[in-house]
C-alpha cells in the first residue's frame, strides 16, 4: 500500500508541517502521519504567532523557505511590532491570528506540495534495526518504512489532562494521548522526563463588557513577516487588556487545596515565563493584581482566548474568579482552562542536524525536545526537515550558527544545556542579538536555504534587490547636505541642537531620535530620494547608517569567537585520559560529545579551566 519514503514526519503541529513542507520541497518523498487531518497546525494554546525573539524566529523560518510566516500574513487579524521605542535588535513583529484560518492555510498548502502524502493514524512504534531507523508502525497495525523518521508528538506522548481533582489521558483537550514510543525509546536507551504546559479557558466574547477594559489596536503600518509575500489584511480587530484584583485571587486560592499543581499530582515542570494564574499569585504575593489580555480568536467567531489567565484549578473556582475580573462580570465560559503533562527527551541527546546519537536517521523537533512555543517548534521543524532529507540522500548536515540566526541559538543552547523546564526563547539568550534583527533575517540566511535547494530564486532576487537598493541609498545620502535653513525649524521643534552651516545629511540623520522619514518631511531633496524607495530598504539604511559602529563591533566579536568553533575535536576524543579535568566537565564532554572547543566551551557546568585543559591536550 506504502511506498519506501525517503521522509516520515509523525506529528502535524508546526514542528511536522515545517519539516515535511521542506522534506517535500527540497524533493524527498514525503510522508505526514497525523491522528487527525482535521487539527492540521492547530494553534493548541494562544491564536498568535511572533513576539519577543519568537518574531524573529518567525522571519528566519521565512528566509530560509518555510510556512510559518505566509500563513500568520495570510490569517493575520491584528500586527504589532513589539519594542518599537527601544532599538532595532529588539524589534519583534506579533500577529494576532484567525485560529481556523491559521490551520485551513497551513493544510491548504501542505495539500499543494508536491511529493507530499497525508495519513491519518496515530504511530505507536518504531522500526529499528541495529541503530539504524527504518520506518514506523501504526495503530492499524501498518508497518511503513523510511530512510528517516521525524518525530513532531507535541504534548501527546502519553499526555495527561489536569482540572482540578479530575485528570484524564489526552494530548489535547478532545485528543487522545499517543503511547508505546516513549517506551520503546526508554529500551532503546534513551533519557526521558516530565513537562507541564496549560491553557486558560475560553469564554464567549458577546458575554464581556469591553468599556471597562482598555482598548488595544493594531499599528497602522502592518509589515507582517514575510518577506515573500504581502498579504495584509484592509481592517484589524482590536485586543482588549483588563487586570485581576485582590477579590479574584482569594476566590483563586480556596481552590488551591485541589490543585493538581500544589498537590503533587502534577509531575512535570512548568514554563518559568508563562506561568499559570494559581503560580502568579503564589510566587508574586506581593501583588495585587496581574495584567490580562482579551484576544480574539478570529473574524468570525466570539470565542475569546484570555491571555494571562492559565490555569488547571477546578472549573468552578475558574468560573467565580472570571466574574470578578472587570469586564468579566458576566461571562461565559465555552470551557475552562487545563493543564497538561507529557513525555519530553532531554536534547542533549540529539546532534546539531536534530537526528538523535543513539539511533541513526531519527530526528526529533519540538516539543518533544523540551521547548515551548509554536516559533520555537516550527523552527525546528524546519531544521529536521531539512536535515533527514539531507540524510536521505547522503547529503552533508544543515546547520546554523549562534551568530547567524536566532534558530542557531536555539539548537546550540539545547544540544548543550539541555533544559529541565519548557525552553522559551528571547533575545537575551542570544549574544549577537544587533546583528540578529528581524529586518535582516533575509540578508542573513536566503542565500544559504538557497544553495541548498530549498529557498527560491525568487526570494533570492528579492534579497539581492534590497540589499542593492540599501546600498544605492546610503551613497545617495552620503552626497546630500542639508543647510540651517532647511532643518532647524525642524531640530528647534523638537528641542534639537540647531545646525550653524551646511552638514551632511547623515550627521543630523545619527542624532537620537530623528529618522529618515522626518528629514524627509523637511527636505526636498531626501524626499525625492526616498520617494520610491520600498520601506524595508529605507528602513534597512537607516538601521546600517545609525547602528554601524556597534554591528561592526557585534561582528568583530563573533570573529573572535569564531577561533575555538574552526578548532575541531577528534571524533573518537579520549576524555577519561584527561586526569585534570573536572568530574563535571569529563561527563559531559563523554555525553554529549562536543564537535568543536567552541561548542564545548558552551556546555553547562564546563568551566574555562577545563577548555584550557583540552586545548592543550588537543595542541599534543
Amino acid at each position: 500500500m506504502f511506498p519506501k519514503y525517503d521522509v516520515i514526519v509523525v506529528g502535524a503541529g508546526h514542528a511536522g508541517c515545517e519539516a515535511a513542507a521542506a522534506a517535500a520541497n527540497l524533493g524527498s518523498k514525503t510522508l505526514l502521519i497525523t491522528m487527525n487531518m482535521q487539527t492540521i497546525a492547530q494553534m493548541s494554546c494562544n491564536p498568535a504567532m511572533g513576539g519577543i525573539a519568537k518574531g524573529q524566529i518567525v522571519r528566519e523560518i521565512d528566509a530560509l523557505g518555510g510556512y510559518s510566516g505566509i500563513v500568520s500574513d495570510k490569517s493575520m487579524i491584528q500586527f504589532r511590532m513589539l519594542n518599537k521605542s527601544k532599538g532595532p535588535a529588539m524589534w519583534s513583529p506579533r500577529t494576532q491570528n484567525d485560529r481556523h484560518l491559521f490551520a485551513s492555510t497551513w493544510r491548504e498548502t501542505l495539500e499543494n506540495i508536491q511529493n507530499l502524502d497525508i495519513w491519518q493514524d496515530s504511530v505507536c512504534g518504531l522500526l529499528v534495526s541495529r541503530g539504524t531507523l527504518q520506518g514506523v508502525k501504526t495503530n492499524l497495525g501498518i508497518e511503513i518504512l523510511g530512510k528517516t523518521v521525524v518525530l513532531t508528538n507535541g504534548t501527546f506522548l502519553n499526555g495527561l489532562i489536569h482540572i482540578g481533582e479530575k485528570n484524564f489521558g489526552g494530548g489535547r483537550m478532545g485528543e487522545s494521548k499517543a503511547s508505546g514510543i516513549t517506551e520503546q525509546l526508554v529500551e532503546l536507551g534513551f533519557e526521558t522526563d516530565r513537562l507541564k504546559t496549560g491553557t486558560p479557558p475560553r469564554l464567549d466574547g458577546r458575554s464581556i463588557d469591553y468599556s471597562k477594559t482598555e482598548q488595544q489596536n493594531g499599528d497602522d503600518d502592518i509589515i507582517g513577516f514575510s518577506y515573500l509575500e504581502k498579504n495584509r489584511p484592509k481592517t484589524q480587530k482590536c485586543c482588549w487588556i483588563t487586570y485581576t484584583n485582590t477579590e479574584v485571587h482569594d476566590i483563586l486560592k480556596t481552590g488551591f487545596d485541589r490543585s493538581p499543581m500544589f498537590q503533587g499530582r502534577i509531575e512535570g515542570v512548568g514554563p518559568r515565563y508563562c506561568p499559570s494564574i494559581e503560580d502568579k499569585i503564589n510566587r508574586f504575593a506581593e501583588r495585587d493584581r496581574h495584567q490580562l489580555f482579551i484576544e480574539p480568536e478570529g473574524w468570525n467567531t466570539n470565542e475569546i482566548y484570555l491571555n494571562g489567565f492559565s490555569t488547571s484549578l477546578p472549573e468552578e473556582v475558574q468560573y467565580k474568579a472570571l466574574r470578578l475580573i472587570p469586564g468579566l462580570e458576566n461571562v461565559k465560559m465555552y470551557r475552562p482552562g487545563y493543564a497538561i503533562e507529557y513525555d519530553y527527551f532531554p536534547p542533549t541527546q540529539l546532534n546539531y542536524n536534530l537526528e538523535t546519537k543513539l539511533i541513526k536517521n531519527l530526528f526529533f523537533a519540538g516539543q518533544i525536545n523540551g521547548t515551548t512555543g509554536y516559533e520555537e517548534a516550527a523552527c525546528q521543524g524546519l531544521m529536521a526537515g531539512i536535515n533527514a532529507h539531507q540524510n536521505a540522500n547522503q547529503k552533508e548536515a544543515f546547520t546554523l550558527k549562534r551568530s547567524e540566526a536566532y534558530i542557531g541559538v536555539l539548537i546550540d543552547d539545547l544540544i548543550n544545556k539541555g533544559t529541565d523546564e519548557p525552553y522559551r526563547m528571547f533575545t537575551s539568550r542570544a549574544e549577537y542579538r544587533t546583528i540578529l534583527r528581524q529586518d535582516n533575517a533575509d540578508i542573513r540566511l536566503t542565500e544559504k536555504s538557497n544553495q541548498i535547494g530549498l529557498a527560491s530564486e525568487e526570494r533570492l532576487n528579492k534579497v539581492k534587490d534590497k540589499i542593492e537598493s540599501t546600498e544605492t541609498l546610503i551613497n545617495k545620502l552620503k552626497k546630500t547636505s542639508l543647510s540651517p535653513q532647511q532643518i532647524n525649524p525642524f531640530l528647534q521643534s523638537i528641542d534639537n541642537a540647531l545646525l550653524t552651516e551646511k552638514v551632511n545629511s547623515i550627521k543630523v540623520l545619527l542624532r537620537p531620535q530623528i529618522s529618515l522619514l522626518q528629514l524627509a518631511e523637511h527636505s526636498e531633496e531626501i524626499k525625492n530620494l526616498i520617494q520610491d524607495v520600498p520601506r524595508e530598504t529605507i528602513e534597512q539604511a537607516e538601521i546600517l547608517l545609525k547602528y554601524e559602529t556597534y554591528i561592526e563591533k557585534e561582528k568583530e566579536l563573533v570573529e573572535k569567537a569564531g577561533t575555538l568553533e574552526e578548532l575541531i575535536i577528534p571524533e573518537n576524543f579520549k576524555y577519561e585520559k584527561l586526569n585534570s579535568l573536572s568530574t563535571e566537565a569529563l561527563q559531559k564532554f563523554i555525553k554529549i560529545k562536543p564537535r568543536t572547543l567552541g561548542q564545548a566551551s558552551r556546555i553547562s557546568g564546563v568551566n574555562p579551566s577545563d577548555i584550557q585543559i583540552l586545548m592543550v591536550h588537543m595542541g599534543r
